[in-house]
């Protein structure tokens, strides 16, 4: 009796002993499950195959997967936009065109089916990208600026603006930035180079007053100034006027910031305004204490300092200099290149010159080699938005075939080109590239951590206000990549093309 009775309890046992195990396996084949959830994802692309924000649902993936990781808890910089520039010349260019290729450009850019520009800049005064030198204070010896007038905005850039805020269905910022003072304020009379004379430091300052109040009785606000576009010059070629990081903090922090605070303007002032390889020194100064600092909301950036240097180093100081503070990149462009006009393919060649090809110094030669256009907006786009700069504005939105018009004949490409004449439009592979960061990365947005196995992909993140993440990624290679997208314990397999940008977007009801 007791051996059967023993037989009987481990015969129980043994049965429990398997229901467990089947328990447990059920247990493991479930979380395996678990973790392979299908993450949802739409995705776009633009190639050098063709494909211009193509919307990609088929994919042939094959071994040799490359792996990105989000990781939303670890949180940067909130961004404050994306978009290109008013200038005379896009404005002037786009009322020579037809009323449905007009209406066709500014759609593009501002609509709700397009890039949807969040940040934009114009010019005060004339720059090179104007048809002629001029100033709203003409009159020599105005310094209450009695003369003051925006009129010569108001055949070409007022209009322009308007239409694009009726356009655009969130709205967009605009980044006001001077060349230079009316030459009678200038040391050297004239309309490039020179500097501030001292006596006319609070006329100046006045100036932004009277600008700001102009613009805002058109129904524009202005969000923002820079103090002074390429503060450094640009070797006295067009509009320009020197400032140290010394005299300019000076100027704002005595003349300019009481000025707009005392006149009720609540505006943001960037500060520096040109390349980066000087921008540690100009930040030293600016936020050097909590004076020099008070007016400064930030610090603007150019590119030309190189075709492919990010100067991520700098950048990063720029960010721990002053944390709180925007980094906004202002200006960049294909500079020194007459457009191609219809010819994708060269968009994607390592073939165009910039400024520095011919005339950098030796010692900076290497940093102005030969690039592909597009390549250079995307790995710059990004190795920004990867170093803190919460903000990239392009230059012109809207050239002619000539890359003008330009007074200077100062000429550049644009990612829009028109031929007014026979009133055609071109769009640039360079538009899409914009698209893809301006679209899909909405002001507010937050950029996240990622975890990235192969280092030659370009790749950031970001978490919008509605709760959608939009990774882009672009693929140098002359081949495919598959890439396997994580986020917890979701997962999805992507290609992408070979000399390709993909931004992949992901829902607001994934946790």
């Amino acid at each position: 009796m007791k051996i059967i009775k023993s037989a009987k309890i481990i015969t129980t046992l043994n049965i429990k002993g398997v229901s467990l195990l089947l328990v447990f396996m059920m247990l493991m084949i479930t979380s395996c499950m678990k973790k392979e959830k299908e993450l949802e994802v739409r995705v776009y692309e633009t190639a050098a195959n063709g494909n211009k924000l193509k919307q990609i649902k088929d994919f042939s993936i094959t071994d040799n997967t490359i792996q990105i990781t989000l990781l939303p808890t670890e949180k940067y910089q909130t961004i404050t936009g994306f978009g290109g520039s008013f200038t005379e010349a896009t404005a002037s260019l786009l009322n020579e065109l037809g009323t449905e290729n007009r209406g066709k450009v500014l759609e593009a850019y501002f609509g709700e089916s397009g890039a949807k520009y969040s940040l934009t800049r114009t010019h005060m005064n004339s720059c090179d990208f104007s048809r002629s030198n001029y100033s709203y204070a003409p009159v020599e010896g105005d310094v209450s600026l009695e003369h003051f007038s925006i009129d010569e905005d108001r055949d070409d850039i007022i209009p322009t603006i308007k239409e694009a805020m009726l356009l655009s269905k969130d709205g967009f910022k605009i980044l006001s930035s001077p060349w230079t003072a009316p030459p009678w304020m200038k040391d050297n009379k004239d309309w490039s180079g020179g500097k501030l004379l001292p006596e006319y430091k609070d006329t100046w300052a006045l100036f932004f007053s009277k600008y700001i109040t102009a613009y805002k009785a058109e129904g524009i606000d202005i969000w923002g100034f820079t103090v002074e576009n390429e503060p450094l010059g640009n070797d006295n070629n067009w509009e320009s006027m020197h400032f140290t990081a010394e005299e300019m903090t000076s100027f704002v922090q005595h003349h300019l910031g009481p000025k707009l605070e005392a006149d009720g303007h609540d505006v943001k002032i960037l500060g520096y305004d040109q390349n980066r390889e000087h921008l540690k020194d100009w930040v030293d100064v600016m936020y050097h204490n909590n004076k020099t600092s008070k007016y400064f909301d930030g610090t603007a950036i150019h590119w030309y300092a190189s075709t492919y240097e990010v100067f991520p180093d700098a950048l990063q100081y720029a960010h721990q200099k002053a944390p709180d503070k925007y980094l906004i990149q202002t200006e960049a462009c294909v500079d020194a290149e007459i457009p191609k006009w219809k010819d994708d393919a060269w968009y994607w060649r390592k073939e165009a010159t910039d400024w520095g090809w011919d005339w950098a110094p030796e010692k900076d030669k290497h940093l102005h080699p030969k690039y592909a256009p597009v390549n250079r907006y995307a790995r710059d786009i990004i190795g920004c938005l990867n170093n803190w700069v919460d903000g990239w504005v392009d230059w012109n939105m809207v050239l002619d075939k000539q890359g003008g018009p330009n007074w200077f004949k100062n000429w550049c490409v644009a990612p829009v080109l028109v031929d007014p004449e026979k009133d055609e439009v071109y769009f640039t592979p360079i538009y899409y590239i914009m698209s893809h960061f301006s679209k899909f990365i909405r002001p507010g947005a937050q950029r996240i951590g990622l975890d990235n196995t192969d280092k030659k992909l370009l790749v950031t993140a970001a978490k919008n206000p509605d709760g959608s993440i939009a990774v882009v990624v672009f693929n140098e290679a002359n081949e495919a990549k598959n890439l396997s997208l994580i986020l917890g314990e979701y997962r999805t397999n992507i290609q992408i093309n070979e000399q390709a940008i993909q931004t992949i977007v992901l829902p607001n009801s994934v946790k």
